[in-house]
């Protein structure tokens, strides 16, 4: 029987508790593997075990640089178990934070909470601190000689800030920064991400595994049964996935848009203007990358989509879904996002309803898993990463995967 607290490999770390059995199906050679044991997307178990070690002890998305654009700006957000507050200081520098008070450990801000101040303050009984984190105040304590300020500053994770994302260790032992993304700045840094300014969001609450969502991202085999608009302005069979993330921890491919496109709407035209940094080839694709554990990342010719998933539980995720575009845009009084923001808020809808089946489908006690199609190399990279991590072994790989 598998333990219900996780096993050691001979890695010595900490594994799911999950069959080994079960994974070694899913690391099979594409064309004979098959998709993830039920556990992994409905048991309590290796939830609990993907929030301390996929979540907590990787690096996680916790948002936009434009959460906490200037000094002062301040924002709190949800990483596993625990909270993360992020503050960008009088230097530029974002920093994150455990979310709570080294007094009581009271939240210093409700997650999903923005605020501005040139300090921070705790609303419990005002402690307050510099915004790199320092102690400035601890009311009544001055008057203790064995008090020493210095002592009592905020509990610091690392944290970078990547192309306009957000990222945080709260377990500071993922290792480099640039192994986890390694591989992808050649994708992204043409669409120039951080130059972006958002102009419209969507918030969405999904009754289905975090996993299922990427799995379904990253193949369009689905898409001739579900998404009629979005065929129209991008052949479903068209393009391919990478073959090699270099190491990092990622997945991802590209389709091609239809010849009588210009991008992803409803007509298939834009509102906007080409990103300025992009090539003949990049005007006429789009990109669509997994940034482990939780980053669905869309660029399009005209505007960058990107999705922070935040699980909740194993059968409930939230998606936080963003559109942004060249500034240029932005201050044209003409200029209206929507054409971009209700393609895919349809296209959303049709995918977290597919979701929603899926994760029902999942949840009965007959389900077997199930083998991949040819189309479907995208989604056997994302499962044999997950499959690794499983097994405590690094996530990226440099293999290529057939077909």
């Amino acid at each position: 029987m598998v333990s219900q607290t996780g096993m050691v490999s001979h890695t010595g770390r900490d594994t799911a508790p999950i069959d080994p059995a079960a994974l070694e199906a899913s690391l099979r050679p594409f064309g004979e593997s098959r998709m993830l044991p039920r556990e992994a997307y409905v048991d309590d178990a290796v939830f609990a075990w993907e929030q301390r070690h996929f979540l907590e002890g990787r690096w996680m998305c916790v948002g936009r640089s434009e959460d906490v654009a200037a000094a002062g700006a301040q924002r709190a957000e949800s990483v596993g178990r625990a909270g993360v507050f992020l503050v960008r200081g009088s230097d530029g520098v974002v920093r994150g934070f455990a979310n709570a008070c080294r007094h009581r450990g009271h939240e210093l801000l409700p997650c999903g909470e923005s605020r501005n101040l040139h300090i921070v303050v705790c609303p419990y009984h005002s402690w307050s601190y510099q915004l790199d984190g320092t102690l400035r105040g601890a009311p009544g304590f001055d008057t203790l000689d064995n008090f020493v300020a210095s002592e009592h500053g905020l509990a610091e994770f690392p944290t970078e800030e990547w192309h306009g994302l957000l990222f945080v260790d709260t377990s500071g032992t993922a290792g480099p920064f640039a192994d986890h993304v390694r591989g992808l700045e050649a994708f992204v840094a043409p669409y120039e991400p951080e130059r972006l300014r958002t102009a419209g969001h969507h918030d969405y609450v999904v009754q289905a595994n975090w996993k299922v969502l990427s799995e379904n991202y990253q193949e369009c085999y689905h898409c001739a049964m579900i998404h009629p608009e979005l065929c129209r302005v991008s052949p479903p069979r068209s393009g391919e996935n990478y073959s090699s993330s270099g190491g990092g921890a990622w997945v991802g491919g590209w389709m091609e848009l239809a010849p009588d496109a210009d991008t992803m709407s409803l007509d298939g035209r834009t509102a906007g203007s080409p990103l300025r940094g992009l090539d003949a080839d990049g005007r006429r694709q789009v990109i669509y990358l997994v940034i482990f554990p939780n980053v669905l990342l869309s660029l399009h010719p005209d505007y960058v989509m990107t999705h922070i998933l935040t699980p909740l539980a194993p059968d409930r995720t939230r998606i936080q879904c963003s559109w942004a575009f060249s500034p240029e845009d932005l201050e044209r009084a003409d200029f209206d996002p929507s054409y971009a923001i209700d393609f895919w808020d349809i296209t959303n809808r049709q995918d977290w309803a597919a979701c929603e089946s899926v994760q029902r489908g999942l949840s009965s006690p007959h389900h077997a898993p199930g083998p991949l199609s040819p189309d479907e190399d995208g989604v056997y990279q994302f499962v044999t990463m997950l499959a690794r991590g499983y097994r405590g072994l690094p996530l990226g790989s440099s293999v290529a995967a057939a077909g």
